[in-house]
């Protein structure tokens, strides 16, 4: 293995032809042979350039409209033959194969073509076979070849000839070829997912492939000894918070992502709805408003926990205003997430440096499928999307009073933001407005009581005459397996209830409710979030 390698030789057969004449002028004019197929020849030829077809290479002209033209011992003879080694050089010359000493591929355009929703046909035409079988020959073979799949690539690799006098250094190419294996990793993969999800409506294939592509290293992970960054997937897939246009404020840490998206998806549950305001703290709403408008919103869910918005996430569902922009300067907040901004709410942003404002475009469809990865200790589990839903027809009364229509908007409310809170989950809501949230116990009475515990103390701060729990609806993610949990929303004034049942102790629960003049509704849907 020698560290400098002269390129004499290249090969060029790309599909996108970004910088490619500018590449195959440097090339030239370093004396190198070009040698390339189809629409490359003919892009390099069109900037005035000399090129060999494969086929002189091969003997054989291609055919099978193009399936076939570099699948030959000639290719990938002069890119798999050690050259230092006396029988393959004897092979070669007895054969009459040339070194190829630079290849420069990049494939079909599989995603591409899957994400304009092309036919089955089409898809299986853009699965590339001499391309991968070219770039693995080269990267397996780096010692002596250099592999380049990427046109971003393409200035480092014209550094590196002009700093050598027309070659490639062993560190060059060695960083060079992994980033081609994980390139055929990852395109070998997105055909995988979409054979098995797409074509064969798989729920569970036999061989889960993850991959994803770097979009930036973060300063560190959930904590300052953890090394992080953020990735996106590999093929198609739902723009979010990963995508999002990020205005102004320092870089985004692991925590921030992690509680931005809580917060951007909740938010998307209200897509199209009245204007929506969602505050998350660690992961779990402390403060969720619908409202006329997003000022009165930020107020409503402010207000259900200001200590706990303090340093929080903000998400909204609809452009970011001046006058609730300039509100949620008034306290210290982390990150502000919204499908756009007007120009007065970017300016009172401005104001605060440290202050993040994503813009997002659009919010995601909170129905929509996909699967949920948890490593665990030697392993993964996987699961669906937590996409259910339940409306109005889906409720089930099981107590002798029916909610009223107003406790059904809340009972409905109090549900949707319930899905996003940690296991167990608790939430009071009153007139669109979260009056109390209790996330994460290890009991429901606790969640209860915590939840009524934050809005009494709401009610005092604010010099309310009364908690907001009073004539509130309360949803429970779960069922209640005792009739603590109930009760304990009943103290606090809570008036409907809706929860999943399915509990054996359904009849005594439903009894509490019957003694305490609650209504009561089953959504039969469970919401567990850990």
């Amino acid at each position: 293995m020698t560290d400098t390698v002269q390129i004499r030789r290249a090969l060029l057969s790309v599909s996108d032809k970004t910088g490619l004449a500018e590449l195959g002028k440097v090339l030239a004019d370093r004396g190198v042979e070009l040698v390339s197929t189809g629409g490359t020849a003919k892009a390099l030829r069109d900037a005035g350039l000399t090129v060999k077809d494969i086929s002189e290479i091969t003997d054989f002209p291609e055919m099978m409209d193009g399936r076939v033209k570099t699948l030959h011992p000639k290719v990938h003879g002069g890119l798999l033959a050690v050259r230092d080694n006396p029988e393959h050089a004897a092979a070669m010359a007895e054969h009459e194969i040339g070194a190829i000493d630079l290849v420069v591929v990049n494939l079909y355009p599989f995603e591409a073509t899957v994400a304009k929703g092309a036919d089955r046909d089409t898809i299986i035409e853009n699965i590339d076979i001499g391309g991968p079988s070219m770039v693995r020959s080269a990267a397996k073979n780096h010692a002596y070849v250099t592999i380049v799949t990427d046109p971003k690539d393409y200035e480092g690799l014209m550094v590196e000839l002009e700093a050598t006098d027309g070659c490639t250094t062993l560190g060059f190419r060695k960083l060079m070829a992994a980033r081609a294996f994980a390139q055929t990793a990852a395109y070998d993969s997105m055909i995988s997912q979409w054979f098995a999800f797409a074509d064969q409506g798989l729920e569970f294939p036999e061989m889960l492939s993850v991959n994803g592509r770097i979009a930036t290293p973060l300063r560190y992970g959930e904590n300052p000894h953890q090394k992080a960054a953020l990735y996106t997937p590999v093929g198609p897939f739902t723009k979010g918070l990963a995508q999002a246009e990020q205005i102004q404020g320092k870089e985004l840490s692991y925590n921030n992502y992690n509680d931005a998206d809580a917060a951007f998806e909740l938010a998307a549950e209200f897509k199209g709805q009245k204007p929506s305001v969602v505050i998350v703290k660690h992961a779990n709403p402390c403060g969720v408003a619908q409202a006329d408008s997003l000022l009165d919103a930020w107020e409503g869910a402010l207000a259900c926990d200001d200590v706990s918005a303090f340093g929080g996430i903000v998400a909204v569902n609809q452009t970011l205003d001046g006058p609730t922009a300039e509100a949620i300067c008034k306290i210290f907040t982390e990150v502000v997430v919204a499908p756009d901004a007007d120009e007065d709410a970017r300016a009172f942003f401005a104001k605060k440096k440290n202050l993040r404002l994503l813009l997002t475009g659009d919010l995601p469809d909170p129905r929509r499928g996909g699967l949920n990865v948890k490593p665990i200790t030697g392993g993964l589990l996987v699961q669906g999307r937590d996409n259910g839903a339940i409306g109005f027809d889906d409720l089930k009364v099981v107590t002798e009073r029916a909610p009223s229509d107003a406790e059904i908007r809340d009972c409905l409310f109090a549900w949707t933001v319930a899905r996003h809170v940690k296991s167990n989950a608790i939430v009071y809501a009153k007139d669109g407005v979260t009056a109390g949230i209790g996330a994460g116990q290890m009991n429901r009475r606790d969640s209860s009581r915590i939840a009524a515990m934050k809005a009494t103390e709401a009610a005092e701060k604010f010099g309310w005459d009364k908690s907001r729990t009073v004539g509130s609806a309360v949803a429970s993610d779960a069922f209640f397996p005792f009739a603590d949990g109930l009760l304990a929303a009943a103290e606090a004034g809570a008036t409907a209830i809706i929860q999943p049942g399915g509990s054996i102790r359904d009849d005594e629960v439903i009894a509490a409710a019957n003694e305490a003049g609650l209504a009561m509704v089953f959504t039969g849907m469970r919401h567990f979030r850990h």
